[in-house]
């Protein structure tokens, strides 16, 4: 393994913090679902002008320009003609028991600054176990992945070390809705998860007890026609010792199954020749934290790690098989979970406290921004997906 200068780039970073964008003011602060057309939907939006005209016109300005306007215009931006803006969604917890703790979704709303919570999954609500006294220094993970603009959570604990998801649970941003996915050989926790395609990988991971045949498993998921088929063995079962999140990157899932600065092994997954590969020397010797990649706007892909001891954001680069620094800012150490998309990577912080924005792409150098959590919730997870459809009133 390499050390810390031979897989990072030296040279100094400067940062640009600036304050969160204060929230518009909002004529109505109510948020709901439209199950009927209401008043201020049936009103044209442009007088004059029928509305699938309108549609094109309003569509090509900027939505905190239309949701300032009026209230049908702000009804506009969150319907399915207007085309969805990216936001934040993240998976939050409250205070920590011994008995588990309610799972509470929500989506950050970046014209409105304001977080909307989505609806309940399930009725009761879910409660997942997040400590144990059998592991005292570390909390027991969720794992929830964004695929083909859907959000998708996939295994969890429960009372007894058991698994806490017999089917994986997802939510549609479009509709608003919840919905189970299809079985997966078995339940499952501790798993290497990601996704690549629009596709849901799942490798190795443990059930409530123990199982080799189950740590070596390998399963593909479609989640647009829930196809479950499943792959090649892993070689070993070293994935199976922690929730692990495979980065999908250039038609390939980059994986290592320890977090943080500590030794650690890495693994490749080619997804189309369904082989395993070793990962290079350069990109595991630098990867000291969450990871995300992400899509640039000429269609090259880009992969990101946050070193959460340093607070330091560093982008890869494959022909050198190292590590060139992005961002430094305090608010990146201890950096748990991340997603990217759009230009911009989404930390998680702080002890789940504060989710960091760092816009890598509009400026230089790059824009960094805080969003902090509802009182009282702390953040699990984060993705970044579109927004929600839903009605003003």
């Amino acid at each position: 393994m390499s050390d810390s200068s031979s897989s990072s780039s030296s040279s100094s970073v400067t940062t640009m913090i600036v304050p969160a964008p204060k929230r518009l003011k909002l004529f109505c602060s109510g948020i709901r679902h439209c199950h009927r057309r209401c008043r201020c939907c049936a009103q044209p939006l442009l007088p004059g002008l029928p509305d699938h005209i309108a549609h094109l016109c309003l569509s090509r300005l900027h939505p905190s320009v239309l949701f300032s306007v009026c209230l049908s215009w702000r009804n506009f931006i969150y319907s399915s003609a207007f085309p969805p803006y990216m936001c934040i969604y993240s998976l939050l917890s409250s205070s920590i028991d011994s008995g588990g703790d309610a799972a509470h979704f929500f989506s950050f709303d970046p014209i409105q600054s304001q977080w909307l919570r989505l609806p309940p999954p399930t009725d009761p609500p879910l409660r997942f176990l997040l400590t144990h006294p059998s592991f005292l220094s570390r909390r027991l993970p969720v794992q929830s992945l964004a695929v083909a603009g859907q959000l998708v959570v996939l295994a969890a604990t429960t009372h007894g070390l058991a698994p806490a998801l017999h089917r994986p649970l997802v939510f549609n941003p479009t509709s608003g809705t919840w919905r189970f996915g299809p079985r997966l050989s078995a339940p499952r926790r501790w798993c290497a998860a990601g996704t690549l395609g629009g596709a849901v990988y799942v490798a190795g991971g443990m059930g409530g007890s123990y199982s080799l045949e189950v740590a070596k498993t390998v399963e593909r998921w479609d989640v647009r026609n829930d196809v479950v088929e499943k792959k090649g063995r892993l070689r070993d079962v070293r994935m199976s010792r922690e929730a692990i999140e495979a980065v999908g990157w250039r038609g390939k899932l980059w994986m290592v199954n320890v977090k943080g600065g500590a030794a650690k092994e890495g693994a490749v997954y080619d997804v189309v020749l369904d082989v395993w590969e070793e990962m290079p020397e350069g990109m595991l010797g630098g990867w000291r934290g969450p990871a995300a990649a992400m899509a640039t706007a000429d269609g090259a892909e880009e992969m990101y790690v946050v070193d959460e001891a340093k607070g330091i954001l560093r982008r890869y680069d494959e022909d050198c098989d190292s590590w060139k620094d992005v961002a430094e800012a305090e608010v990146l150490r201890g950096a748990e979970h991340m997603a990217a998309a759009g230009g911009r990577v989404v930390v998680v912080s702080g002890g789940g406290g504060m989710i960091v924005v760092v816009d890598v792409v509009a400026s230089s150098p790059p824009r960094i921004w805080e969003v902090h959590t509802p009182e009282g919730l702390d953040a699990v997870a984060v993705h970044v997906l579109p927004r929600m459809s839903h009605c003003t009133d």
